[in-house]
């Protein structure tokens, strides 16, 4: 089955944030955030673990206060109804009744949206199809695998159809197989017009699924475009050079530093403009006395920007 129609009657934006800020006591979660969703775009916050990006998330759905701003969804303030019945929240946390079976929770979640009758059981139906779940029906959810209750959970935040879905982290704590399979779910979603936010820490996940993303840290959005915009604006033409050498002590450290590289995954990266600069590399290294025992380049990513911007690693 198909994954849930999506309505392109409005043609206002799906979600608009205005200066947005929340502190929690003298900690400022997000810090003066603006940003607006186009219509079936998938936009993804790309960003270290207390980013800010959950507390955004959760300023949206109303579940956060916040501070100072303004959110509208479809053009409507975020705390009308108009707006909630658009929007569906998947959050981090599993959200399900495990002595309930999967269609007893799905239409739980469906009454609680004002579905009943003949609309309840298709709706039911459609997201059961669309989480690969309709052959465990009538399986109580505390059987199930987490991959599963993941997919499930995904299914109950889209029960009534919403035009514009939030997605906090969804693959958190899944095996790649399954994180595989809700990849696909997505994808669905996406390609049916969907409304989409996606958060997120990895950075693969983003660059498969989302078509622009806004890198949060410390509250606030340091760089948003699509992938290829935000490699070029920060790297241009460059390419990065990733070294490892035979050891890695302070010594080491100090001469990458002194040549312009960073500390990423226990190799020396740096970045270059002609492929002809490894070899001064190559030359001032041996110079120096240290033993390199692999050579590579490529291209900058998602998480090149993010350690160019910040200064750290994506996952740190």
């Amino acid at each position: 089955m198909s994954s849930p129609a999506i309505s392109t009657a409005n043609v206002s934006a799906p979600l608009r944030v205005d200066a947005l800020v929340k502190r929690f006591g003298k900690v400022t979660a997000v810090d003066g955030i603006t940003l607006e969703l186009r219509s079936g775009e998938c936009l993804g916050l790309l960003g270290p673990n207390g980013a800010g990006k959950s507390t955004l998330i959760r300023s949206i759905v109303g579940r956060v206060i916040p501070d100072a701003g303004a959110i509208t969804i479809f053009g409507a303030p975020a705390d009308s109804s108009a707006a909630r019945n658009s929007l569906g929240w998947i959050p981090q946390e599993l959200a399900l009744y495990p002595r309930l079976t999967c269609s007893e929770n799905l239409q739980s979640f469906g009454r609680y949206h004002g579905l009943g009758g003949a609309a309840l059981d298709q709706a039911v139906a459609r997201c059961l199809g669309w989480a690969t779940l309709t052959d465990r029906a009538s399986e109580l959810v505390k059987n199930l695998s987490g991959g599963m209750k993941r997919r499930l959970n995904m299914a109950a935040g889209l029960i009534h159809q919403p035009k514009l879905v939030l997605m906090d982290e969804p693959t958190v704590g899944v095996d790649p197989q399954s994180r595989n399979h809700i990849f696909e779910m997505i994808e669905k979603l996406h390609a049916d017009g969907m409304s989409l936010i996606y958060t997120t820490h990895y950075m693969e996940e983003a660059e498969r699924l989302c078509d622009r993303v806004a890198i949060i840290d410390h509250g606030k959005i340091i760089a948003l475009g699509t992938n290829a915009e935000l490699v070029r604006t920060s790297f241009g033409s460059r390419s990065q050079v990733l070294a490892r050498f035979a050891a890695a002590d302070e010594r080491v450290a100090a001469w990458v530093t002194q040549h312009g590289g960073h500390a990423v995954d226990g190799a020396a990266q740096f970045t270059i403009e002609h492929p002809a600069e490894i070899a001064a590399l190559l030359e001032a290294s041996s110079k120096a006395g240290l033993e390199l025992i692999d050579v590579s380049i490529r291209k900058p990513n998602l998480e090149s920007v993010f350690l160019h911007l910040t200064g750290r690693e994506l996952r740190d």
